[in-house]
């Protein structure tokens, strides 16, 4: 049965002989409020020097773990560490911050490409995924720490303050790597608690993170 007609609020979908597809739109046409969505910026933390560590905790400097909203993401952006070749990692807590050490259990992927275009590289990385672990997650891979050198990225965190599932997260992220290549990592899993999630905390494998900005988003 051929289509003859979409409505999607108001944008309409009609098939033409001559054009193939055609779009008539109204003004509002794909706006994220007409698709029932929206990010609302949360807490955005810039470092002014090197940290430990960067925390989002419930209740703490107006940050919204509370189930105001289904789903979080949190971008980073210029990650860049005070210890060569060393990765951004995250793990949460369901005490407010006392504790972090939820029971993850993940997978990994990447794809790297050095500079010099030497032994490019797409595989499963068994090493760093987590079985039921309470260790931090790799998130980037290793960024190295020349002036230049940084990591980006995004996770997606859902329904962290759910008591009746576990939490999943998605994690995409590209870094110049201490091996001068880009390299691309994603990671999936899910917090392996019925436990509600209230803090979120991110910090280097290994040393500071020198610089960096991390901001958090509810979506509606």
């Amino acid at each position: 049965m051929a289509l003859s007609k979409l409505q999607f609020n108001s944008i309409n979908v009609t098939p033409s002989a001559s054009e193939g597809i055609r779009f008539n739109s109204g003004a509002n046409g794909f706006e994220t409020a007409s698709a029932g969505g929206k990010l609302t910026l949360i807490k955005t933390t810039a470092l002014a020097s090197a940290a430990a560590s960067i925390s989002f905790v419930d209740g703490a400097s107006d940050v919204v773990l509370d189930g105001t909203y289904k789903e979080y993401i949190f971008y980073f952006n210029n990650i860049h560490p005070a210890t060569d070749n060393a990765k951004l990692t995250f793990q949460a807590s369901t005490d407010t911050g006392s504790n972090y050490g939820v029971t993850i259990t993940s997978t990994r992927f990447y794809a790297f490409h050095r500079e010099n275009d030497a032994t490019p590289n797409f595989e499963y990385d068994t090493s760093e995924d987590l079985a039921q672990s309470t260790d931090f997650q790799n998130v980037t891979g290793g960024i190295g720490n020349g002036n230049d050198e940084v990591g980006n990225g995004y996770i997606h965190l859902f329904n962290p303050s759910s008591t009746t599932f576990v939490k999943h997260f998605i994690v995409n992220a590209n870094s110049l790597h201490g091996l001068d290549g880009s390299l691309n990592a994603f990671t999936a899993g899910y917090y392996n608690s019925t436990s509600a999630i209230d803090a979120i905390q991110f910090k280097m494998s290994s040393g500071n993170i020198d610089a960096g900005t991390i901001s958090m988003y509810g979506v509606l």
